[in-house]
């Protein structure tokens, strides 16, 4: 039988609410799988034993009172460090912030705790969350716990580490470039980047976001089943009125024709072997799931949303943004911006409008796609993960990670909802995208590619 940290979230709160294991039982045990795999991973930057004690004694005492204790009942989670949690320190992976305190929760970080969430610490992210490498100089390095050499993934590489090493079920993440999906893949772990609006998510204590951010940045879940993901995507898409993006979408939409369109390279980027053969793999699994598989050459456009999005995030480095970094002075954060800036200079205001007009066209012309293929199989990456600290080797090395991280990076200008799911060892695995709100089918081929759960890893370094 699997030790208490390995049980998925499902499992978990099934067997706490059914009062065959207590919430402090299980949070003993997640607390004691982080203290043992952590030192090494350095993926949880502030442990909270105290208030997880705290939480599991209030989901115990609910559930002795006959009371609803919430879907995520004694689910042990950890939650990122660039979102409010009150009492806590929303860093960002900054120095500047390492003293900034949050009094009031973001919404999301509130739907966890309202569905009972046992919330285990905060987890590491690179400086600004820009890079799809963990390390910065408040916090340290997060290592993968499959291979000490290779990146965790970022900006939610923390997230990743922990849940793959069994520290949490769930790992909440953000996204606004590929920062849920990319640590999931590089870890070996499922991640869901859900449509923007699904769930509620601001943070009070920080001045409002750049248009830039609130198009396109999201919270998502991080987890070892797929199962785990449609459970965190419920109780972490619940009703906030401080979000006005948020959209009362029914979590199931109607039926479609369970058709995909295979795409092995979009917009003509080059993939590596090992990649081409997880996407013809996955095609033939879904194939024998009963899904028809279509294979295309030719998407709607990625290459153009992507240096939109750029655009449209560059855009606050003239009015602030940049200045910002320059203080930070954090090596990799600052040549990181110094490229995307070379890549794609931050743009005047009319760049800037017809950023903005041309967003709705691709949009437009991926909705008409969904209307014959109701799920698009892409690569996550056009490599298997990077070795660690890779954007750190200059110009030319950004520039091919970049190239990399096309099916990431584009689809986030859009609004869409897309799927890392691995399967099969760490760095085997493969996207999968769907229309605005269709997180559920994303999830119903998803379990197609990954039936079963994935056991946390120890690092082997350990």
């Amino acid at each position: 039988m699997e030790a208490i940290h390995g049980w998925t979230a499902t499992e978990t709160a099934r067997r706490v609410r059914g009062r065959d294991v207590s919430a402090r039982e299980v949070t003993e045990a997640a607390l004691a799988r982080m203290a043992a795999v952590n030192p090494a991973l350095n993926a949880v930057v502030q442990p909270l034993e105290s208030e997880a004690r705290e939480a599991a004694a209030a989901v115990d005492a609910a559930l002795a009172r006959g009371e609803e204790p919430g879907p995520l009942a004694g689910v042990p989670v950890t939650v990122k460090v660039n979102v409010d949690q009150a009492g806590c320190a929303t860093t960002n992976g900054l120095r500047l912030q390492a003293n900034h305190r949050a009094e009031v929760d973001n919404p999301v970080v509130a739907n966890l705790r309202k569905a009972g969430a046992i919330i285990l610490g905060r987890t590491n992210t690179p400086a600004f969350s820009v890079r799809w490498f963990t390390d910065n100089a408040l916090h340290g390095a997060t290592y993968n716990p499959h291979n000490k050499g290779l990146t965790p993934g970022g900006s939610s590489g923390g997230a990743a580490s922990a849940t793959a090493a069994g520290i949490g079920a769930i790992g909440h993440g953000t996204d606004i470039g590929g920062s849920i999906r990319f640590p999931a893949y590089a870890c070996g772990i499922h991640g869901l980047r859900p449509t923007l609006g699904r769930i509620p998510a601001w943070n009070p204590s920080l001045p409002e976001r750049d248009i830039g951010g609130q198009l396109m940045a999201v919270s998502g879940p991080l987890a070892r089943s797929i199962a785990d993901l449609r459970l965190a995507l419920a109780a972490m898409s619940e009703f906030d009125p401080r979000d006005p993006w948020w959209v009362p979408a029914p979590l199931e939409g109607p039926p479609v024709p369970r058709r995909v369109a295979l795409c092995v390279r979009p917009d003509g980027m080059e993939v590596e072997p090992a990649v081409e053969k997880a996407l013809r793999d996955a095609a033939a699994r879904l194939r024998d799931s009963g899904w028809e598989v279509e294979e295309t050459d030719t998407l709607p456009p990625l290459r153009e949303p992507a240096r939109l999005q750029a655009q449209l995030w560059l855009a606050l480095l003239p009015r602030g943004g940049m200045a910002l970094v320059e203080r930070e002075a954090e090596p990799a954060a600052l040549a990181v911006h110094q490229h995307m800036a070379k890549l794609c200079p931050p743009p005047d205001l009319a760049a800037f409008q017809d950023a903005l007009t041309a967003r709705a066209g691709f949009l437009r012309q991926w909705n008409l796609f969904f209307q014959n293929y109701p799920v698009v199989l892409m690569p996550v990456c056009g490599r298997t993960p990077f070795p660690d600290q890779l954007d750190t080797q200059g110009f030319e090395a950004f520039q091919g990670i970049i190239e990399a991280q096309l099916p990431q990076v584009g689809l986030p200008l859009l609004g869409l909802p897309g799927l890392a799911v691995t399967t099969g060892a760490v760095g085997v695995g493969v996207q999968l995208v769907a229309g605005r709100y269709r997180e559920d089918l994303l999830l119903q081929a998803g379990e197609a590619l990954a039936p079963e759960p994935i056991s946390p890893v120890d690092p082997a370094w350990v």
